[in-house]
């Protein structure tokens, strides 16, 4: 579950000012929620899917609600050791079908790196967490704000002198990074500092380690994808056909048009795109579905048999109240006995 600040969507989008609800008018929103409409409506599966889009309207919270992939991301960086080639040729495989269907929907990630692939039950890799993204229009993916992860940003928006970027090319360096981060174990560039780390993206080579060695067309692929051009970086049509990624062409990646179909939102679906639940229920049922680890609804058991324990705090106080059913005796009580009526004879 992800918890957004509809303030901060709305400053996002260019909206700034108190948002005031009975205003009439377009909605300050109304961006968001047609890019939110989209990513529900996303379907792919090396995308993790938006199941619903909850929210408080007197509240500034939006909870979005994805589907669980209990088995988690790829790696840890550093932290886990180096994949083998084979696995990390099958985990970038999915990536790029992933990555490619973002792009076929005029979505840029800007975020792609290990934390954010995660392994479904049949061990393949979803792209996650879209809370970064840009919607682009036609082929024009021109950035001019930075965002995402520091240790993969590429070196253009670093560069004080370059107003504009491509975002397909981002995505694509942070796809160099994490591929590199696969067989190596470690970044490309690592610093005490953001700047240090900054100042090495933008003006040092890449550091190639001596072990584990790698194959001579997989380190061919890494310096295409790091290139620090991003007019001569490689493009993701050009990486689908690499010889490293498709074994020299024995196992080709699906074409564009299988693998992606255009989606679009209807007016409809953009403002039927978010839930509204009246505020205690929300907070209850957020509490419940967490706690739980379910997106199952919690309160569909008998209700005569719930009652609310309050906890004299805050209702929106990490366990501030908890739902149980029947009670146990308490243990105090277990070695009591029981109370026996007498008679009382008149006399």
């Amino acid at each position: 579950m992800k918890i957004l600040s509809k303030k901060k969507l709305m400053k996002k989008a260019g909206c700034f000012g108190r948002m005031n609800a009975r205003r009439k008018g377009a909605n300050p929103l109304d961006k968001v929620y047609r890019e939110i409409a989209l990513m529900k409506k996303l379907d792919h599966p090396n995308v993790v899917k938006l199941i619903e889009v909850l929210e408080d309207p007197d509240e500034d919270h939006l909870y979005l609600v994805f589907e669980l992939l209990e088995r988690g991301e790829v790696m840890q960086v550093p932290g886990d050791p180096p994949m083998s080639e084979s696995k990390a040729r099958s985990y970038f495989r999915d990536i790029l079908l992933g990555l490619e269907y973002l792009h076929f929907q005029r979505i840029v990630h800007r975020d792609i790196k290990p934390s954010n692939l995660l392994i479904d039950a049949n061990g393949h890799v979803k792209i996650a967490d879209l809370g970064v993204c840009n919607e682009f229009d036609g082929s024009d993916d021109l950035l001019s704000s930075s965002a995402g992860t520091p240790a993969f940003a590429a070196p253009e928006v670093l560069d004080p002198s370059t107003a504009t970027y491509s975002g397909k090319a981002l995505d694509v360096w942070a796809l160099g990074c994490t591929l590199y981060a696969f067989v190596y174990g470690r970044l490309p560039y690592t610093a005490e500092s953001v700047l240090g780390v900054h100042e090495q993206i933008r003006t040092q080579p890449v550091q190639w380690p001596v072990e584990p060695e790698t194959s001579p067309q997989l380190v061919h692929l890494l310096h295409r994808l790091l290139d620090k051009d991003p007019n001569t970086r490689i493009t993701l049509p050009a990486i689908k056909q690499h010889d490293w990624v498709t074994k020299a062409g024995a196992e080709p990646l699906p074409s564009e048009q299988d693998n992606c179909q255009l989606i679009e939102v209807s007016e409809e679906e953009m403002m039927n795109v978010v839930k509204s639940i009246p505020k205690l229920n929300t907070l209850i049922l957020i509490k419940a579905m967490l706690k739980n680890h379910s997106f199952l609804n919690p309160f569909s058991a008998d209700e005569s048999k719930r009652k609310l324990q309050p906890s004299n705090r805050s209702h929106s106080a990490p366990g501030a109240c908890s739902w149980f059913g029947s009670r146990s005796l308490s243990v105090d009580t277990t070695n009591l006995q029981s109370v026996k009526e007498h008679a009382v004879k008149e006399k």
